[in-house]
């Protein structure tokens, strides 16, 4: 991800990344702990240079981080993509109980 990407780039990425359910498959797996491209492609019918390169897309949007430990390359959840966008969404669901919340009130006193 580039140094000066904005809130919203780092948005836009986060949301691209997660609208693959592959990709959301292995951040699931991530949740439970460190693992490697090996570890993660064997529960898809997909080859590693695939798995890889959705492993790339999660490092661009800042999901995930890799390192290298001799021949071991773990790759890692990083949750902050994540909460920036739930608080993003939780703004829109604050937003639609206040009007239903609204409308409720209005149909209830109109009768």
């Amino acid at each position: 991800m580039p140094a000066k990407a904005t809130s919203q780039d780092r948005l836009s990425l986060t949301f691209a990344a997660l609208s693959d359910p592959t990709r959301r498959a292995i951040l699931m797996r991530l949740a439970k702990g460190e693992s490697t491209v090996t570890e993660l492609a064997r529960p898809f019918e997909m080859s590693l240079p695939a798995i890889t390169k959705h492993l790339k897309v999660l490092k661009r949007a800042g999901l995930i981080t890799r390192s290298r430990d001799a021949q071991w390359r773990p790759c890692k959840l990083e949750a902050q993509p994540l909460h920036e966008a739930s608080a993003w969404v939780e703004q829109y669901r604050v937003f639609w109980e206040e009007s239903l919340d609204r409308l409720e009130e209005y149909l209830g006193t109109s009768y």
